[in-house]
């Protein structure tokens, strides 16, 4: 029967999200279209973006945002994304909830105004911990894990774990990233 389902829902999910890039085994169709179908495309929270995007996430600006794949941006509960100055994602990008991404800022002298725009990059292989914000301007490098409560302020070099209050980043060496997402075969 679940067979029957993936098969009947495989070119329903694939056509309603063209940039759903994901290894095999990381979900079923079935569950794809439970958790975000029926609110995304049917409800119409984010239905424009062509992945999946959790109902409680705002995803502004998608059309600036560049993703490789085994990434979708907003698709954990919570999640705030201000592309509208350039948001580039690498593949292999794990975002957990109540995330904040912000390419933009309040004109510092009229808050009805926006100010800069700065795009961000985020690497390959990066991790970002729950309750974390990344500010405009931001280049995050490669195999990086950032945790929980971070807000990230400056660059963070590639092969990194990053922890600690916002303004004590404690910034320490990492190994190497050991599975290598676009050998695996997509859904």
């Amino acid at each position: 029967m679940k067979r029957l389902v993936n098969a009947i829902l495989k070119p329903i999910i694939h056509w309603a999200y063209p940039e759903f890039k994901r290894q095999k085994g990381y979900s079923t169709y079935g569950r794809i279209f439970k958790e975000y179908f029926f609110m995304q495309k049917i409800i119409g929270f984010s239905r424009n973006v062509p992945w999946t995007v959790h109902f409680t996430s705002t995803i502004r600006g998608w059309e600036h945002i560049e993703k490789g794949i085994c990434c979708d941006p907003g698709d954990n509960m919570g999640t705030y994304i201000n592309a509208y100055g350039g948001l580039k994602f690498g593949n292999n990008v794990n975002i957990g909830p109540n995330v904040v991404i912000t390419t933009t800022n309040h004109y510092k002298y009229d808050d009805r105004k926006t100010g800069f725009k700065k795009g961000i990059v985020i690497g390959n292989n990066v991790w970002i911990g729950a309750n974390c914000c990344i500010t405009a301007g931001v280049t995050i490098g490669d195999n990086v894990t950032i945790g929980a409560g971070c807000v990230i302020r400056q660059d963070i070099p590639s092969n990194t774990v990053v922890a600690g209050k916002s303004d004590a980043l404690e910034l320490t060496p990492k190994r190497a990233y050991e599975w290598d997402c676009v050998q695996d075969e997509l859904m």
